[in-house]
């Protein structure tokens, strides 16, 4: 289970493994999506499978998770979304009425997102293989000239930027599977990030990187970004928006906010002269409302990111190892 959490285990497996079977110079990248040139267009593509458990949760379902996840893969291209397939694999047993509000999901998950599901494909594995629904998406979408967005990208001097309070994704799924209670009802962040991204490029195209804090959270997309571009993070630990429902389960349970799965918010690695123009629209859009400045990029300590401490020390952000919540996302 470790190897599909998005840490250190997963990396290994595509180093180890899935690299050298068909590893090329683009899969190489390891960007959310691929770019490619195709008729005189740079086309980004990308392609996700959602196992969440369970497959309803505050704000959201695996329905809207699997567009969103896809959708937000082609904005961290700088892409918008314009096309997706949808492939379900379905557990015989599962009631028709939960692949129909599933299906629902999905739908108008893809509308909010400006997207066309285009094509598709569905199974039925026998009884107790499956968690119910299965979702594999893959999207499409067209990178505007001048855009260069990647991990190798990052530079010594760059803004980091989140852009909205992390953990409540993570937080909202465990408390429905564990039927934990908090003081408060933690709403999953699960949202199409192609807006925000498009605003943020009126600001500028020169984004160095973005990236979608997934599975691993904050500190899993900031690891890769450092190893990827060569270069070290330091992370402003009391800068990071944690709100303090989130806060407090991870304290309850004993877990770091950093490594708690988003599906709505972004990183930015930003070039320092248009930090604030980028960091003031995203502010401006509804989906980077919460956005904040959490670190800066340096050329210290290359391939890894380490945090300033609120008693002014500094700790290791490593890659988790295995995973600290199953089938988030």
């Amino acid at each position: 289970m470790g190897h599909g959490g998005g840490g250190a285990l997963s990396a290994e497996l595509m180093t180890e493994v899935f690299a050298p079977a068909y590893g090329n110079d683009i899969l190489a990248v390891l960007g959310d999506s691929a770019v490619l040139p195709l008729g005189g267009a740079r086309v980004a593509f990308s392609t996700d499978s959602y196992v969440v458990r369970p497959l309803f949760f505050p704000g959201g379902c695996v329905g809207d998770l699997a567009v969103n996840g896809t959708v937000n893969d082609l904005a961290m291209s700088g892409a918008r979304a314009a096309y997706l397939s949808c492939a379900l694999v379905l557990e015989e047993g599962t009631e028709l009425a939960v692949v129909e509000r599933v299906a629902r999901a999905i739908g108008t998950a893809a509308e909010a997102a400006g997207a066309v599901v285009a094509t598709g494909d569905t199974k039925v594995v026998d009884a107790g293989h499956g968690d119910g629904v299965y979702v594999t998406t893959s999207g499409v979408g067209l990178v505007p000239d001048g855009v260069d967005i990647r991990p190798q990208r990052a530079r010594p001097g760059d803004v980091v930027l989140v852009s909205g309070p992390v953990g409540l994704h993570g937080v909202a799924v465990l408390s429905v599977r564990e039927g934990l209670e908090f003081g408060v009802d933690v709403v999953s962040d699960t949202a199409p990030l192609g807006g925000l991204v498009a605003a943020m490029l009126a600001a500028t195209r020169d984004l160095h990187v973005l990236r979608d804090p997934t599975r691993g959270g904050v500190a899993a997309a900031l690891n890769e970004i450092a190893a990827a571009s060569g270069t070290g993070v330091v992370l402003t630990e009391e800068a990071v928006p944690v709100p303090e429902a989130v806060a407090n389960a991870c304290g309850f349970l004993g877990l770091d906010p950093l490594y708690v799965a988003n599906e709505g918010r972004l990183v930015a690695f930003v070039p320092p002269e248009h930090a604030d123009a980028v960091l003031a629209a995203m502010r401006a859009h509804p989906q980077g409302a919460g956005a904040a400045v959490i670190g800066e990029c340096v050329a210290e300590h290359p391939g890894m990111v380490v945090a300033r401490t609120g008693l002014g020390g500094t700790r290791v952000v490593d890659l988790p190892v295995g995973e600290q919540l199953p089938r988030i996302c």
